[in-house]
């Protein structure tokens, strides 16, 4: 059993080598026992894992109450471009391109204003960035929110926050970011090594803010990481992308992991944000021979909806990434809809022929409509798309050349 594990980074050369024979960050496990917390993830987290573990499978959700749940988020309408392109031209940083993993955010006393953290690679690695709107169509004034780790540490290859700690995870709430100890708090994700895309393994880690902009480490060793002694083998080459809920005082992390070429999704639980363990039954998500999903079940986000909870995730499977959507009572046993929501190439222009997936779901009262942002790569490269739960009227986008304007 894995209780408060606490990690001390040294090199080991015999364990910790990289393909091509360096010394990579040194990952040695310390195991240390806090009484505090000992007590505090045996009373409120252990129970609720093994009473979960026991019931592994847990009763389905019949498909004519998945089809009625998932019906309000069927029948997008079109953006024409993408509203964060391939190509950004982020002062200052404009070597990152290839614009991915959005997440749009409220911050306290600025209701008029959405925020929307998203993603640059420029061949080396990845790093975070954060731009603004005031109608979440044309966005403005992009800047550098997180970049990479410091050299030889898990997360030097480049972080990429968006699991933020909300006020309210309802579907239909502001995404109005929270603060706890008198700080912004994201999950984020990671890797150890730059010169190349997504350089396993990966890691997570956790971050706050001052101003919900600009991120700093909140602790310096991973959060979860393949090396732990409750790393599963689903998950033991790469972990990727978490998505934070809080729920009756505890935390749920929803990450995906990689075994090899193959993605699922998985769950971990905590009561400071800090110190995590992994629910025994993961994945929770997994992947379905011949579906939609068959390869792939990654990048969850998770909201309360009436009386349960929705996932949107996507899967690769039958030629594509396509936007699916899965349900719970209790988020921890969860029902995936056999169909997608959204197909890659639905788009007519094609601005997403090759995939549509990573998406970031808000509601504006102010139209009465969803928004859903979400990574489309096709004809005009991999850039942020859009897509609507009603028709909207196509603005005229701002000028090029305008102070600010993400081009």
């Amino acid at each position: 059993m894995l209780i408060d594990v606490m990690f001390c980074r040294t090199p080991d050369p015999e364990s910790d080598v990289t393909a091509d024979g360096s010394v990579a960050m040194g990952i040695a496990l310390c195991m240390c026992l806090n009484t505090i917390r000992l007590v505090t993830l045996v009373l409120l987290i252990l129970p609720h894992a093994v009473r979960a573990a026991e019931a592994t499978a847990g009763p389905d959700i019949d498909r004519e109450t998945v089809d009625a749940w998932s019906a309000p988020y069927r029948g997008w309408h079109y953006w024409p471009d993408h509203v964060i392109p391939a190509q950004p031209g982020i002062p200052g940083h404009e070597a990152f391109v290839n614009t991915d993993v959005p997440c749009v955010y409220q911050l306290p006393g600025q209701p008029d204003k959405w925020y929307m953290s998203f993603i640059g690679f420029d061949g080396q690695g990845y790093n975070s960035f954060v731009t603004e709107s005031t109608d979440l169509i044309h966005w403005a004034n992009p800047r550098f929110a997180m970049g990479f780790g410091p050299p030889g540490e898990f997360d030097h290859g480049g972080r990429v926050i968006g699991a933020f700690l909300y006020e309210s995870y309802d579907i239909r709430a502001p995404r109005l970011l929270k603060k706890r100890d008198d700080k912004f708090w994201t999950l984020y994700g990671c890797y150890p090594r730059q010169g190349g895309y997504e350089l396993r393994p990966g890691y997570e880690g956790v971050a706050v803010s001052d101003d919900g902009l600009q991120w700093r480490r909140a602790k310096d060793t991973p959060i979860l990481a393949v090396q732990d002694a409750d790393c599963g083998t689903w998950e033991k080459d790469c972990i990727y992308q978490p998505w934070l809920v809080e729920h009756c005082g505890r935390f749920f992390n929803f990450y995906n992991a990689a075994n090899g070429g193959v993605e699922q999704t998985g769950l971990a639980f905590s009561t400071d944000l800090l110190n995590w363990m992994r629910y025994p039954a993961n994945p929770v998500i997994r992947n379905r021979p011949g579906g939609y999903d068959e390869q792939f079940a990654s990048d969850p986000k998770v909201f309360r909806d009436g009386d349960h909870w929705t996932m949107f995730y996507f899967g690769v499977g039958r030629g594509g990434a396509h936007i699916m959507i899965a349900f719970s009572r209790d988020l921890v046993h969860w029902t995936a809809h056999p169909e997608p929501l959204y197909k890659a190439g639905g788009h007519p222009g094609d601005l997403d022929k090759q995939y549509s997936h990573k998406i970031s779901l808000v509601y504006n009262p102010t139209d009465d409509t969803f928004y859903m942002h979400y990574c489309a790569c096709g004809n005009k490269g991999r850039g942020i798309g859009l897509i609507t739960s009603k028709p909207l009227t196509p603005q005229a986008k701002v000028p090029a050349g305008t102070k600010g304007a993400v081009q």
